[in-house]
């Protein structure tokens, strides 16, 4: 497809990143990915954008969007072409971002809380994720993907889980993905690790290790979840 002047500035590890860069490599579209270092933040980052100054930054024409979940509506939104990444149906559609916002806070911020925190605090978080994770399962009774039979919205937004959860788990001596507990996470994990779209595009496991290690024992416990 032809390049459209798209750009994405973003950090190698950020899962909001990375579920951009799915759906542009599913829709087919051509960008420029522009990597800063965001403990470091550039001119760049700062300039486009001043208000969170994080990444992901979508520019598409010289417009410039944040917030992953948002940029993954604008390029659906943009990029008609299959696969279409949200439910046509207007209450599949709105039940999806509830979910996708819901999904975020109970596993992703509290997973991470559980990576940087210990003792009781760390107990909290671990709970909070594994009831999240209890929802989750009831949701893929029946379907491949969260989806359906093709890798949708929800899908690219808790994608992260099947790769960074197991380093986070490792690091701060937690078990959260347990197979026998949660067999429907565990297949929809494979099903979505082995897509030809998804496999060749992860951060390599020993580079995750090492920065989540050293980054977890960085960050206050009060200022977790900004930078991950």
């Amino acid at each position: 497809m032809e390049k459209e002047g798209v750009q994405l500035i973003g950090f190698w590890v950020s899962p909001f990143v990375q579920r951009v860069k799915w759906a542009l490599k599913m829709k087919g579209v051509e960008y420029e990915y522009i990597e800063v270092d965001i403990w470091n933040k550039s001119p760049l980052l700062l300039e486009l954008n001043p208000v969170y100054k994080r990444v992901p930054v979508f520019v598409h024409n010289g417009k410039v969007l944040v917030e992953s979940k948002i940029i993954l509506e604008y390029i659906d939104e943009t990029w008609r072409n299959n696969p279409l990444l949200l439910p046509q149906h207007p209450y599949q559609r709105a039940m999806a971002r509830f979910l996708a916002d819901f999904f975020e806070k109970k596993i992703l911020e509290a997973g991470f809380e559980a990576l940087c925190t210990r003792g009781e605090r760390q107990e909290k978080a671990v709970s909070t994720v594994i009831e999240a994770m209890e929802k989750l399962e009831q949701e893929l009774k029946g379907k491949k993907f969260m989806g359906g039979d093709s890798i949708g919205y929800l899908d690219l937004v808790i994608g992260w889980l099947g790769y960074k959860m197991p380093i986070w788990e490792e690091l701060a001596s937690i078990k959260i993905l347990d197979s026998s507990k949660f067999p429907l996470i565990d297949e929809w994990i494979n099903n979505f690790l082995s897509h030809p779209l998804i496999k060749d595009d992860l951060p390599t496991t020993n580079k995750m290790k090492d920065y989540f290690y050293h980054i977890s024992r960085k960050l206050a416990a009060s200022h977790f979840g900004s930078e991950i």
